[in-house]
């Protein structure tokens, strides 16, 4: 198995707890955590990541309160603006993960921009998972094929999938010490391998994406076969 992960998958949790053990506003912590974001976005890159996902926001985090919501989805409209110029300067391709119905003009249309802005982009793949929601990736992708008259098979499904135009994650991370999976890449992750930190997002630097990358270099990734098998045909990945 390569040391690096080909494609990291990252819940990003703990933004509002770091900002309440400061006695700041919660959004002072998810404007913590686009910096925490911006770093792992460059390490990745660095060490040969080649595709990165995160998870943004929720279907269900519409439920919080009217003002976190609100600043939100005003800080994620100021991020787009300020950090898709430096992203497509570094060659990284943003794709944007989510029910986009309902969001603003405003968001709408700054995550067109930076999708066209960033198409053309190599370096690293950015999955970010926004108004998205596993069991909603697999009821509109089920939608998509029952309106065709297709038939219903895993190789079908996975067609019309959200994050169908890269490979399933190796390597699911979710910070924040809480370990379940919060209805994220519920199809996608059936296979991947998870670690959970006690980190809370904005303290998620170099050193413990490394941590993450060593502990899954460790693994032993069977994909339903023994490990007699695995010495016998090599690592299935």
């Amino acid at each position: 198995m390569s040391a690096v992960p080909h494609h990291i998958a990252i819940v990003m949790d703990g933004n509002g707890r770091w900002a309440t053990k400061r006695f700041l506003p919660r959004v002072a912590g998810h404007k913590q955590g686009v910096d925490s974001l911006r770093r792992c976005v460059k390490a990745c890159a660095e060490r040969g990541v080649s595709v990165l996902t995160v998870f943004a926001f929720s279907s269900e985090n519409w439920s919080r309160p009217a003002e976190e919501v609100s600043g939100l989805m005003d800080l994620f409209a100021k991020a787009l603006i300020r950090e898709v110029p430096q992203l497509n300067s570094d060659g990284v391709q943003l794709h944007f993960a989510g029910e986009r119905a309902g969001l603003s003009e405003k968001v709408a249309n700054g995550i067109d921009q930076a999708e066209r802005a960033t198409a053309s982009n190599s370096r690293l793949i950015l999955n970010v998972c926004f108004n998205y929601g596993g069991r909603w990736d697999i009821v509109q992708a089920a939608a998509q094929l029952a309106s065709q008259g297709q038939p219903i098979t895993e190789v079908n499904l996975n067609r019309f999938m959200a994050l169908s135009h890269v490979r399933d994650p190796d390597l699911v991370i979710r910070t924040g010490g809480e370990q379940r999976v919060s209805n994220f890449l519920l199809w996608q992750s059936a296979y991947s391998e998870f670690y959970f930190t006690d980190d809370l997002w904005p303290e998620f630097d170099e050193a413990s994406l490394d941590q993450a990358i060593a502990v899954y270099h460790q693994r032993e990734r069977r994909f339903g076969k023994t490990s007699e098998q695995l010495k016998q045909r090599g690592s299935p990945r």
